[in-house]
């Protein structure tokens, strides 16, 4: 079921691309360290390997859905898009500098991920998960993601360390917290793009869309926006033997 939910993006994947967030340069630049050579695993449409490009590395991305992929192709013409996950990376051994999961590493098994992402790195190579989770403490945000009965696998990362196994010992943490501005219905796109928003049945996926609808219009907080400032906390580990 984990794995069905996980390459379930494709089905919506211009609003994913449209409606997801970009990564903070400075987490983006603190993770990657010196790193030149970068493996992007569960890239999607290409928002973390084109903030990694950006900074002037050589970023490989490597997605397993065929829409996501393809989207990622068209975004970023100029780098290698593979088919791949993190338990299976089309790379040989001792390749890349860092391997990297935005938004993706909590959809992975992490004693193979692990292994493989050891496989693949140099030596003193980092392994750098990264999520952005949607700042709770608001109390429209709070609502919003009770009425879209969103799961929020990657606010674990804001609790605790994630799960990873050997040769990786050491965990760093950092946190970034941003605001970005939004329409009304880029937010919705927001919440379609969500696992559990888009293998809901029919009848659930209108409920919840109504819902997000109800909320925009009614809360204090986002009533007769036309822009909306929705805040995030990005959550960045760094791991390494």
């Amino acid at each position: 079921m984990a794995e069905q939910m996980s390459q379930s993006f494709g089905a919506e994947v211009d609003a994913y691309d449209r409606a997801r967030p970009d990564y903070p340069r400075d987490a983006v630049h603190w993770l990657l360290g010196d790193a030149h050579r970068v493996a992007d695993v569960g890239a999607g449409t290409g928002k973390l390997s084109a903030v990694i490009a950006e900074l002037g590395r050589e970023v490989i991305a490597i997605e397993p859905d065929d829409a996501m992929r393809s989207m990622c192709r068209r975004r970023l013409p100029d780098i290698e898009v593979f088919d791949g996950s993190g338990e299976h990376l089309p790379l040989p051994d001792s390749s890349v500098d860092a391997v990297t999961f935005g938004q993706a590493w909590h959809w992975v098994d992490p004693q193979l991920a692990c292994a493989e992402a050891a496989r693949v790195l140099r030596p003193d190579g980092v392994l750098a998960l990264m999520w952005n989770v949607r700042d709770q403490t608001v109390d429209w945000v709070d609502q919003l993601t009770t009425v879209a009965n969103a799961q929020n696998g990657e606010g674990l990362a804001l609790v605790n360390p994630p799960a990873f196994t050997a040769p990786f010992q050491r965990a760093e943490n950092q946190r970034w917290s941003w605001t970005r501005d939004i329409t009304p219905q880029e937010l919705v796109d927001l919440m379609v793009s969500r696992t559990s928003v888009i293998t809901a049945d029919s009848q659930t996926r209108a409920e919840i869309i109504n819902g997000v609808r109800h909320l925009l219009a009614t809360h204090p907080g986002t009533a007769d926006r036309q822009v909306l400032q929705l805040p995030y906390v990005t959550t960045a580990w760094k791991l390494q033997p």
